[in-house]
Parts: structure tokens; sequence; C-alpha cells
């Protein structure tokens, strides 16, 4: 569905005196306010097709009713998204869940809604009605080569899809493992792993990449080929230069320090994007943000070193995608509000004083590396964010708006109550 322009109006002009007296307040307190607030303009992050629906566990999936009940009822939720937030402008699609029939169809849908196509997504963790062969026992790393080949193949037509859609990269995970001792041999599942990964790679386009994800644990739980950065680091430099590591923020050991991940990976090169959300135990897929958000505020803080120290755009050299799972919460509502953490935390990196703490870790000053970093983390920026929300032509509140709509209300009212989203 469409808002209305006036509506969106309405909405802003209500609250438009009591922000403009935040904005001029917080403008002579942070002194690149401007700086940051068109970053915040710029910076978009992907919505995943899977996530417009409520996700679940092997306990059971409540749906929250209205649900899309086709891909092109997804792009509609996206660009209802991107009304409201201006920050959600492109859509990353998992195939063979949204496998688009008329891919041009597809696209000029997506256009009328200001979204573009982000990373193609492909599935080897699924056996799919009338699948020759199976991924039970893993998919590039099998030992039988007939299922290899069916893996490589399928992330071809993955690729082909991208291709028609306009999307100019692919990301790869593979829940390939063992759950036991002597279940396989490690060397030969990551040669069969490489090896199908090289074919895959043979078939980009000359422009396109290929983001090789990791995860420590599940479904396997004894080991995974693909277990952590170092791996995926592996793969990604014997591949060639369109081969990166994706950082998924659940897909690590508790505690892990991904900031410092975050920032060994740009040094070299091979950071290639993110895959957003939180958690409390492992890969919970969280709402970002919700758990741990100063751990989300760390990294950001390093990407913009990271990044800045290659001269790299913020908004366009790596790939930003929320990959979460909405098993309680309306899946809009839920989506708003991480794309919102997201932009709170980079706004806070945005105004950390990097010459102050350079000049503390230069002189091994560690209270006050400490201080800088909090005093940024600890500043309410989201008025610079409601800012550039509404410079982009989005609404001071999408939360706000969208309950006060009553948008869900609608969505049941066109869908039905019990339509259930493809994926999970």
């Amino acid at each position: 569905m469409q808002i209305e322009k006036q509506k969106l109006d309405r909405h802003n002009d209500a609250l438009f005196s009591a922000h403009t007296k935040k904005w001029e307040a917080i403008k002579s307190d942070i002194t690149n306010a401007e700086d940051v607030v068109k970053k915040l303009v710029d910076f978009q992050i992907a919505i995943p097709s899977w996530a417009l629906g409520t996700g679940g566990t092997r306990f059971g999936r409540f749906a929250a009713g209205g649900e899309p009940r086709s891909l092109e009822e997804k792009i509609e939720d996206i660009g209802l998204l991107h009304q409201l937030n201006k920050s959600s402008g492109a859509i990353s699609l998992h195939i063979p869940w949204d496998i688009p029939k008329d891919p041009k169809a597809v696209k000029v849908l997506a256009a009328q809604y200001g979204l573009r196509f982000d990373a193609m997504n492909s599935n080897t963790f699924q056996d799919q009605k009338n699948q020759a062969y199976s991924y039970k026992f893993g998919s590039l790393q099998h030992v039988n080569k007939n299922v290899r080949d069916q893996a490589i193949n399928h992330n071809i037509e993955v690729i082909e899809y991208g291709k028609q859609l306009g999307s100019n990269s692919i990301t790869v995970w593979l829940s390939d493992g063992s759950s036991f001792p002597g279940q396989l041999n490690f060397r030969k599942a990551f040669q069969n792993t490489l090896d199908g990964l090289q074919k895959i790679y043979a078939a980009l386009p000359e422009d396109w990449k290929m983001f090789v994800e990791y995860k420590a644990f599940e479904p396997n739980f004894y080991s995974m080929t693909v277990g952590d950065w170092g791996q995926s680091l592996l793969y990604a430099q014997k591949l060639g230069p369109k081969a990166y590591t994706l950082v998924d923020l659940g897909h690590h050991l508790p505690n892990a320090n991904i900031e410092q991940i975050v920032s060994l990976l740009l040094m070299e090169g091979k950071l290639g994007g993110f895959h957003f959300n939180d958690s409390k135990y492992g890969d919970d897929d969280l709402t970002v943000g919700s758990i741990n958000p100063y751990q989300l505020f760390l990294i950001f803080n390093e990407l913009i070193e990271g990044m800045d120290a290659r001269h790299m755009d913020h908004a366009t050299d790596l790939a930003w995608m929320i990959d979460a799972s909405h098993n309680v919460k309306d899946p809009l509502e839920d989506l708003l509000q991480s794309v919102e953490a997201i932009q709170i935390a980079y706004a806070q990196a945005l105004i950390v004083n990097t010459g102050a703490l350079v000049k503390a870790q230069q002189q091994n000053d560690v209270a006050q590396a400490q201080e800088i970093l909090q005093a940024a983390y600890r500043t309410d920026v989201r008025t610079l964010v409601a800012e550039a929300r509404l410079r982009a032509g989005g609404t001071l509140q999408p939360l706000t708006f969208f309950r006060e709509s009553k948008i869900r209300e609608h969505l049941i009212s066109s869908r039905g109550k019990e339509t259930i989203a493809t994926g999970l």
C-alpha cells in the first residue's frame, strides 16, 4: 500500500515545532551535525524478502495476519517501509523462496517504489520439492559429486535471476558441516567446497561480487565448513578479487569481538558487507540493537575508521542488510525499529572525536579513550536521524505513524488474517 503524501505531511506538521527546537539545540552541541545528516540520508539498508512475514522456531509459528502472499506484495511492503523511513531503498531476494516469475515486471515494480535489488541469496540448506539429491549431509562439501554439482548449478541459476533484476552480488551461506566426530574429512570437505565456490565464482559477471558468509554453529554442531571469519577469508583469498567475507552479527560464538574482526577484514580489503541483527545466546536473529546496542556502536566505530582509511564510500562500498526473524513482533514494526537502530549507531560513530581518540591511544591513556567513545555513545542522536528522514521525504516518527495509521489492520483487511509469507 502507498501512503498519501498529505497524510505524511500532516504527521510531520504536528511534530515539526518540537523537532525544530531539538534540531537547533543539537546543532549547537554537535559541530558536524550537518555532515552527519547528509551521510544518514545517503545510507540505505537492504530489507530481505524473507523478513516480511513472522518467523518461527521448531516449536511453532504464529502469523501476524496480512503477511505478503507473493514477491510482489513483499516489494509493496518494503516500498511502504522506505516511504516511511527513506532508508530502506533496497530488497534482497532469497531463491527459491522468492523466484521472480517475470523478472522484468518485478524490476519495474520495485523501481516504482524506489527500490533496487541488493545481493541475491542461494539456498542449499533445504531440500526443495522434486529435488534430485538431498542436502542432508551437505551441499558443496558433499562426498557425492552429483550433490555438489546440483548445488553449484543452483547458485549459478541465482546469479542469472540477479542479472535480470539488476543485482550485482550473490551471498553464499552454507549449512555444511558435521554433527559428530569422524563424520567427514575436514580437508576434503574444505577442498570440495572451494572447488564448488570456484565454479560459482567463474560464473560471476565482471562487475559482480561474491560474499562468503560464515556461521559458528547450526544446523551442525561439531563442525561448520565455513565456521568463522578466518575460514571465510581463506576462501575469499583463494577465489579472487571479486570474493569477500560477509559478517552476520549473530553468526559468532558468544562474546566474540566482532568489532576487531571487522577492523581486520577492512584492513585486508576483504569485508563485503553485513547482515544486521542482535542476539543473547547465538543466532537469535533479534531486533538490531535490542540486546547490545553498545557493541553495534563499537562495530560502526571500527567500520568508519577502516572505511575512511581506505577512502571508501560509506553508502555504497559495503553491502548493508537486515537479517532477522520476527517471531513475536509485527515484522514491519520490527524492521522500522531495526533500521532506526542501525542509523542511530552509525550517527553516534560519526560524532566520535577521532582526533582526541587517536591522541589518547598514542599516549596509552586508557581512561580517556573510554571516555571519548562513551561520550559519543551516550549522545542522543535520534533528532539527527529524524532530521535525515524529514529531509529525504520520510516521517519524523515512522513507528508512531505506522500504528496511528493502523497499517497492519489495513493489510489484514486486504490480504486476510491467515496469510503466511514464503520463507522459513
